[in-house]
């Protein structure tokens, strides 16, 4: 079985795909023979997917990024900081595209103290990653320089999202929760009178689990996303429109993006 493991790795890179897949095979024969644990099987297989990833398959979307906007009240963002329960923010002035650096929640005991202090000086440099960073060249950066959290651009140099160290590690060991974590996930969908609510942000994936539906799109990966492709536009409050044996209604957009639907099964 060793010897098998072992061979995965010799051959030139030409023969890459076929080691890892050869690896893999491999690994799962130990596994139902009992000479690694599933807990030991599962990390290393999430180990061997990392290179496989880049920093856009896990990072958090711009449009869901908690950003401290040193544009409003000082009051005003002070509370979101409190409510979300994360312990650093990029932080930008008016737009997310002009970040100016990292503000850490623990700092804000400063502006306790004194709050003539400017937030502003208490930024840390904040670290830019290109959407097609390799997770395991990131693990690697995140290790060397210390840092914790990045922010995601894409080709034109806007930024597109936000990853953290702990992102990356939930790849390799599962999730990793702690007393400030939420799941917030059994409320996005809820019964009401004739149907039920569905917040925009459910994966299609918990969607189709929910109803026993089939729905797929191969560009979004929430319920909100595939409505607005459907719509070939971005729906305004109280558009409709039916697809896969249900029925739509927009409840609350903005400009930007569906928040909330209602939704008839047909």
């Amino acid at each position: 079985m060793f010897d098998r493991i072992t061979s995965a790795f010799r051959g030139d890179e030409d023969d890459a795909g076929a080691a890892k897949s050869d690896l893999a095979e491999a690994l799962a024969e130990a596994r139902a023979q009992g000479i690694i644990s599933a807990d030991a099987y599962s990390m290393i297989e999430g180990a061997l997917k990392v290179s496989d990833l880049r920093a856009s398959d896990l990072m958090i979307p711009r449009a869901q990024v908690d950003a401290v906007d040193f544009s409003l009240p000082r009051d005003e963002w002070i509370r979101m900081v409190i409510a979300s329960g994360h312990s650093r923010f990029p932080a930008a002035d008016g737009d997310l595209d002009d970040v100016l650096g990292i503000l850490h929640a623990k700092d804000l005991i400063k502006l306790l103290v004194d709050p003539k202090i400017d937030p502003k000086a208490l930024l840390r440099p904040a670290r830019f990653i290109p959407e097609t960073q390799p997770l395991n060249v990131l693990l690697r950066d995140f290790k060397s320089t210390r840092s914790h959290i990045a922010l995601v651009i894409d080709e034109f140099g806007s930024v597109s999202g936000l990853i953290t160290i702990e992102d990356v590690l939930e790849q390799i060991v599962g999730d990793i929760s702690d007393e400030f974590d939420r799941d917030d996930s059994k409320a996005n969908i809820v019964p009401a009178e004739n149907g039920w609510r569905v917040k925009a942000v459910t994966p299609i994936e918990q969607f189709n689990d929910y109803f026993g539906a089939d729905l797929v799109d191969h560009y979004c990966e929430t319920i909100g996303g595939l409505v607005t492709d459907r719509f070939e536009h971005v729906p305004k409050t109280g558009e409709v429109i039916e697809e896969g044996g249900y029925r739509f209604r927009i409840e609350r957009a903005d400009e930007r993006q569906v928040e909330l639907l209602t939704v008839e099964r047909l």
